[in-house]
């Protein structure tokens, strides 16, 4: 049908339009939050011999509760109300922002209770995520799936550059306390649509006809079981972990290169990711154009584009330069990762639609979180600019092993 070729399609579902509002909401108090949290576990310096380091254990904090929680979360989610658990865990998050917004208002906040409560604040997203994203076939017809995921792609991007922009101004106007607490609110924002949120009918007595009666564990092991048995998914699972592993040194490195590279504060670090943000919309809008590209081609061009952008970052002190190819960058994510997105949502049955998520959601805040930490020592004991020289051979090697290992498309599981 015509309306399959937009990007804005699935923004026609009145249900999927206004939790897709809501989740970006959240999503841009969330970046906002990380921002703080780096700012203030830096004390706005850069100067510390361990900033490099910090900075990327924030964004680590906040990713790595995935892989302890990522696929009990998508169990769970396959198990329960999916609409009730994420009410519930948006509450958890939004008193978490409350207390972290207190302490900060106290004066100064140890690292470690930074650390901590990032990692709570990562925790909840986990949760979040699996039961998110296996309730948006149930909001959009199949065939608008793979834009409903860019939809997603543009949202992340363009709230990471929003958020930040709009932190660095709350900061310096009324301290990282502010952040904080607006990060709360929009949670809260997002409870309330959850709230209003009514599933369809149909689909909801569907879904209870289609849930299995097991027990955690042996949902837990049957839904292992479906991903290590099933090829596929296998294969998407083994393109996402290629890119971005090497990949996540950008996002992970970019406040140090924004702080002692360019001289730039938090506003210009925002304004990068500003940059990252537009690419993202522009990835989004060419991704349709791109349907008759194979997977794999379109995986490894991304990984090509996203290669010469960190070489260009990391050996460029103009910092328009760099916004420039940030842009590229941005929209090289962004078609990447609407590839495996799409693919995996529409490959998974709806039985273990959930877990099926989850353990692609370990994958892709996995790889980010470990490699983040691995790019912040690299970085801390052989500088940014070796960093992201290391991380862009490694993609180029990953874009080989792509083109070499193609992901099948075989025809989508049915629901």
């Amino acid at each position: 049908m015509k309306d399959s070729n937009t990007p804005w399609a699935p923004l026609r579902s009145s249900a999927f339009r206004a939790l897709w509002l809501a989740m970006s909401a959240a999503g841009a108090g969330a970046a906002m939050q990380l921002v703080g949290a780096q700012w203030l576990i830096s004390g706005g310096s850069t100067g510390r011999a361990d900033t490099g380091l910090l900075v990327a254990l924030v964004q680590a904090a906040s990713m790595l509760p995935v892989l302890l929680l990522g696929l009990p979360a998508g169990v769970l989610a396959d198990l329960v109300d999916r609409r009730r658990l994420l009410i519930g865990v948006q509450l958890g998050i939004a008193v978490v922002g409350l207390v972290l917004a207190g302490l900060a208002l106290n004066g100064q906040v140890a690292s470690t209770t930074v650390l901590v409560l990032q990692c709570v604040i990562g925790a909840g997203a986990a949760m979040t995520m699996p039961a998110f994203g296996s309730i948006t076939p149930d909001l959009v017809p199949r065939r608008h799936l793979p834009h409903a995921s860019a939809l997603g792609a543009i949202s992340t991007n363009v709230v990471r550059a929003v958020g930040p922009a709009v932190a660095g101004l709350l900061i310096a106007w009324a301290g990282a306390a502010a952040v904080f607490a607006l990060h709360a609110v929009t949670v809260l924002v997002f409870v309330g649509v959850l709230f209003a949120w009514r599933p369809c009918p149909v689909r909801a007595r569907k879904r209870a006809a289609e849930r299995r009666p097991e027990r955690f564990h042996i949902a837990l092991r049957s839904g292992c079981g479906y991903v290590r048995q099933t090829p596929v998914v296998r294969r998407i699972l083994g393109h996402a972990l290629l890119f971005l592993l090497p990949g996540s040194a950008l996002l992970a490195l970019l406040p140090l290169l924004a702080g002692q590279r360019l001289g730039l504060g938090v506003n210009g670090y925002g304004l990068l990711l500003g940059a990252l943000g537009a690419g993202a919309v522009v990835g989004a809008l060419i991704q349709p154009r791109l349907r008759a590209v194979r997977i794999r081609d379109r995986i490894a061009g991304s990984a090509g584009v996203f290669l010469l952008s960190l070489v260009v970052v990391a050996s460029s002190r103009d910092a328009r330069l760099v916004a420039a190819v940030l842009i590229a960058a941005g929209a090289a994510w962004v078609i990447a990762l609407a590839c495996t997105n799409s693919a995996i949502e529409s490959h998974l049955p709806a039985w273990v639609r959930a877990r099926g998520l989850a353990v692609y959601q370990v994958v892709l805040f996995g790889a980010q979180g470990l490699g983040a930490i691995a790019w912040g020592c690299c970085a801390q004991r052989l500088g940014a600019h070796v960093a992201l020289m290391l991380a862009a051979a490694g993609l180029g090697a990953a874009a080989l092993i792509g083109r070499a290992w193609p992901m099948h498309e075989p025809a989508p599981a049915t629901a």
